[in-house]
């Protein structure tokens, strides 16, 4: 089955902080559009979208030229020295070397093939404790049910969060998150302010607990991002708490978008989930079709440090960059019939995790994640069916997901 949408799709004054109506829910034919006639679009804030899958790669590889430090826009946007402002320029993903390297060192070796090797059993035993919690209900909600729960419990397992102190992580990240959408209203930033508050709060407090008792340094992630494990020297405070809040969003929106985005696209081509349930040894590349087809995550951004030429546009320097993921991976440069859904594509190039130095940190784990629960919950209920009508989506430009999936298990 095809993704694209027929008929004209204008894209002249594109305007990403202000998108035509509709965009939110269904942006897919204007990023083709833009592929086609507009590539690298100046905005009318001073910065530029950029769409290709070439051009993204390469922004990807040359930190140098192109940085992820957000301090000059995020000023603006959050006012400085807001909490806003602090977390978002003091994480791993926003920052540039030598920040991101001493935490990246650290996080590396904490995610290493062999730790989550051990996380496997663990994140088994979750997904099977809520498919049979869901079993034998009417109508299951396949987000707040099942795929949301996931990666709070495997998040909270890594930073050894006890299980009674779980509850609000959600809904701080959705807040933290959302406060990342290329426009906000006062409610939302509010909200973003507030979340990031509640949550350098509580961290202070358990850091304090994991300093007088430490956990074990080969699986809690907590305990060697306070001795600075594998980075050759230790974090400041804030730079602690900060990446403490970092590794709760980075892997849970994004990962609870996988999985619904997963199941979603399953039952809306049935013929794809035929094939998965006939030859389930495609799951993997099936996960990386999802990957490609609905990104969790649709945008990224940098900044130029000095003049650049991008597609044959001239960048001066201080420029942010809209790096267009959603788009770059539907690039027919790079995919062949890129709006079709094939869990048999290979190769399957996408831009899902960014590229270069910093290429997500979690990306084997978050495989491992979507794997696990797609894989189980197909196998346990092969006939899901969503209700017709009943999916809501999460109404997001940045970060691509649903905020609910109703549906029968049929089983």
């Amino acid at each position: 089955m095809s993704d694209t949408v027929h008929g004209p799709v204008n894209v002249e004054g594109f305007d990403l902080a202000d998108p035509p109506a509709g965009f939110a829910g269904n942006p897919f034919p204007y990023y083709d559009a833009l592929l086609r006639e507009a590539p690298v679009l100046p905005q009318p804030d001073g910065s530029l979208l950029v769409c290709r899958h070439a051009d993204l790669d390469r922004i990807y590889r040359d930190t140098a030229l192109f940085s992820s430090d957000k301090k000059r826009v995020f000023g603006p946007k959050y006012g400085p020295g807001s909490p806003l402002f602090e977390h978002h320029t003091s994480s791993l993903v926003f920052s540039d070397p030598p920040l991101h390297t001493r935490v990246r060192k650290i996080m590396t070796s904490a995610l290493t093939p062999r730790a989550i090797a051990k996380m496997e059993p663990g994140l088994i035993e979750t997904v099977d404790h809520l498919l049979e919690r869901m079993a034998g209900r009417t109508e299951v909600d396949l987000i707040g049910d099942f795929a949301a729960s996931i990666p709070v419990q495997i998040i909270g397992n890594l930073l050894d969060v006890p299980m009674e102190e779980r509850a609000p992580l959600r809904d701080w990240s959705l807040a933290i998150l959302g406060a990342l959408e290329p426009a906000l209203s006062e409610a939302e930033l509010a909200a973003g302010h507030r979340a990031v508050e509640e949550f350098k709060a509580y961290l202070r407090d358990l850091i304090a607990r994991r300093r007088s008792n430490p956990g074990d340094i080969e699986t809690d992630v907590l305990t060697r991002l306070i001795n600075g494990e594998g980075a050759g020297g230790t974090l400041s405070e804030i730079e602690l708490i900060q990446n403490c809040i970092f590794i709760l969003n980075a892997g849970h929106e994004t990962t609870t978008n996988l999985i619904g985005n997963g199941l979603a696209l399953l039952h809306d081509h049935p013929e794809q989930r035929r094939l998965l349930l006939t030859q389930p040894e495609l799951i993997k590349p099936a996960v990386e079709e999802m990957l490609r087809f609905r990104s969790p995550n649709q945008l990224g951004n940098r900044e130029t440090t000095a003049e650049a030429e991008i597609g044959g546009v001239r960048v001066p320097a201080g420029t942010n960059l809209h790096l267009v993921i959603g788009a770059a991976n539907r690039d027919p440069e790079v995919f062949e019939k890129p709006g079709d859904f094939d869990i048999t594509r290979t190769p399957n190039r996408h831009l899902a995790f960014a590229g270069g130095p910093h290429v997500c940190v979690g990306l084997t784990l978050a495989r491992l994640e979507g794997r696990i629960a797609i894989e189980r919950l197909l196998r346990r209920f092969p006939d899901y069916r969503l209700l017709q009508g009943r999916r809501v989506q999460g109404g997001r430009i940045r970060f691509r997901g649903y905020a609910a999936l109703p549906a029968n298990l049929g089983g």
